[in-house]
């Protein structure tokens, strides 16, 4: 079932919101406290952050409930944050966010999107069709942790 929604170009002013639907997804897949402390930096989405990459929201009701957004470096385009609020998960915004990335990423001549996925979200993405091109290893408080990297062709 797909909820009414629209999708509208982030700006500055939803900040704070971004950061709640981020701590709140990433919260949402059981990851220890201590872990979701170490990564406040990184989940927190700064007005500047809004102003230096192309950020898009979906909005019902007034309420953003879940966004993306794009980086930009020397190995081409990211999908740098596709996160939904909990409770609007299954609901259809995050398919509906990726498609909205996929046709706004056709729009930067670049050959494809990648995701540098939490793993939780792989099946995600791969059900909207990317394909896993690599992983990354890191290390949160004393833990190994891989993290797929999907891509998708524009």
């Amino acid at each position: 079932m797909t909820t009414s929604f629209e999708i509208v170009r982030g700006t500055p002013v939803y900040a704070s919101a971004l950061t709640g639907i981020t701590i709140a997804a990433k919260g949402h897949w059981g990851y220890p406290e201590k872990w979701m402390q170490l990564w406040l930096p990184t989940l927190t989405i700064t007005p500047e952050y809004i102003s230096e990459h192309e950020t898009w929201v979906a909005v019902m009701d007034d309420k953003p409930v879940a966004y993306y957004s794009f980086r930009r470096d020397g190995d081409g385009l990211w999908l740098d944050n596709l996160w939904v609020m909990p409770e609007y998960m299954g609901k259809g915004i995050g398919n509906a966010l990726f498609d909205h990335a996929l046709e706004r990423g056709r729009s930067f001549n670049e050959p494809s999107l990648k995701i540098e996925a939490d793993p939780n979200a792989a099946p995600f993405y791969e059900k909207m069709g990317a394909r896993k091109v690599g992983e990354l290893h890191s290390e949160v408080d004393g833990q190994p942790r891989t993290l797929p990297v999907m891509e998708m062709v524009l």
